[in-house]
């Protein structure tokens, strides 16, 4: 690794305020080991690089989606290895949890991912309305509250609550449809869509698992009988409104104009990660991205509702989004993954590729990423470990500890010599 990035990481002392003054009595100091992978010695840098406290980065990041990555993770890497105005690109965007982050700090971004839910909830956060937008848009947008679903989700929903949300479908899909949806539009689809079903009073639904993981008409029915419970009334414009003030009630105004100059520039794609003609070549100096881990996350299935909401074809995403079962179809795919960043990147510029640990730890990815990386004409310049807690959301997952799961932060960086 360059001297400059290898001394930062091996001197490295953790603190909660993330600035390197540690708090006295808390040190944590990087560990260094090394591994060996096709007779090459890598250097792993383990330590807590940055909080596991998913809170304290800015409230605009709080949208729900699965394995998504804290945001304090791509800013660490936009940090040291980007200046202002370089551009920041992420291949599997998800939830936008990199692009946003980069807007925040001032670069220039390019979003991809083959699901089109990712550009429904990341494009709208760069074009942020002002809250008395939203309101006023939603005032103007007629409710019927005797609507209904063109399929059953009275498990999920009181009727009056079904008759706004599909209301709320059809304004946003006849405005989109017509050419007209603008971006105080894209921001109430963006924020009803994270809204519909969630684990309190919050959501537009009865109670159930985290807004991430949608689980099926059946199982809800049982979730529903287990808990006596059914559906109440849930006012949609309000809740709307309430989320809308979460998200933007810490933003200040540099932060506004810094996400607004990015959304003068930034890309939005819905490519195949290995096929980004759009992308120029040696044209990004940083890529964060988190890629899908095997047949873990089962993406459509866990937004199978969001999808609804919003149109979209669950088994076209099926199709498209890697799922494969073994580590070695996996890395076919990826393999071509790198040969498309290494196309793109500048000369001198960086991939930080953020992997777990899976079947139950007896993979382990980064392993097989190092490989893929340098065959692809990267130089590895290390993995980074992050040491941090579980969250609430792994736990549901079943996790119980740092030996398990993909929440244990493996970041391999690589360099274009």
């Amino acid at each position: 690794m360059t001297t400059y990035i290898s001394n930062f990481l091996k001197d490295f002392v953790f603190s909660e305020d993330s600035s390197s003054n540690a708090i006295p009595g808390q040190e944590k100091r990087t560990l260094v080991e090394e591994m060996q992978i096709g007779g090459l010695c890598i250097p792993k840098y383990i330590n807590e690089f940055w909080t596991s406290k998913q809170r304290q980065g800015s409230a605009i990041h709080q949208i729900s989606y699965r394995a998504c990555f804290k945001p304090q993770l791509p800013r660490f890497f936009i940090n040291l290895l980007t200046e202002e105005e370089e551009v920041v690109y992420d291949p599997f965007c998800g939830r936008g949890t990199t692009i946003v982050e980069a807007a925040l700090l001032g670069r220039r971004v390019i979003s991809n991912d083959i699901n089109p839910l990712s550009e429904v909830f990341s494009k709208p956060r760069l074009f942020v309305p002002s809250l008395s937008e939203v309101e006023a848009r939603l005032g103007e947008i007629p409710l019927d509250q005797k609507r209904k679903a063109d399929l059953d989700l009275s498990m999920f929903f009181y009727p009056d609550t079904e008759g706004e949300i599909v209301s709320l479908q059809s304004y946003l899909q006849g405005r989109k449809e017509d050419g007209k949806e603008d971006h105080v539009d894209s921001w109430i689809r963006m924020v009803s869509t994270n809204r519909l079903t969630g684990h309190s009073p919050g959501f537009f639904s009865v109670y159930t698992l985290p807004p991430n993981q949608a689980v099926l008409p059946e199982r809800q029915k049982k979730i529903n009988q287990k808990r006596n419970q059914q559906p109440v009334y849930r006012d949609t414009k309000k809740i709307i409104l309430k989320k809308s003030h979460s998200l933007l009630k810490n933003l200040n105004s540099s932060e506004k104009e810094a996400l607004h100059k990015a959304s003068e520039t930034a890309v939005f794609l819905q490519k195949d990660a290995r096929d980004t003609s759009e992308v120029p070549d040696n044209s990004v100096q940083l890529t964060v991205t988190s890629p899908p881990f095997l047949d873990v996350v089962q993406y459509s299935m866990d937004n199978w509702l969001r999808c609804w909401f919003n149109k979209i074809d669950t088994t076209e995403i099926e199709k498209k989004i890697t799922m494969a079962g073994t580590v070695e179809k996996w890395s076919l795919v990826m393999g071509s993954v790198f040969e498309e960043l290494f196309r793109i990147t500048k000369k001198g510029g960086w991939v930080a590729f953020e992997v777990g640990e899976v079947k139950n730890g007896k993979i382990r990815l980064d392993e097989y990423v190092i490989s893929l990386g340098l065959r692809a004409g990267f130089a590895c310049e290390g993995v980074i470990v992050n040491l941090q807690e579980f969250t609430k959301t792994s736990n549901i997952w079943g996790v119980s500890n740092n030996d398990r799961g993909t929440n244990t932060n493996r970041i391999v960086v690589f360099n274009k010599i």
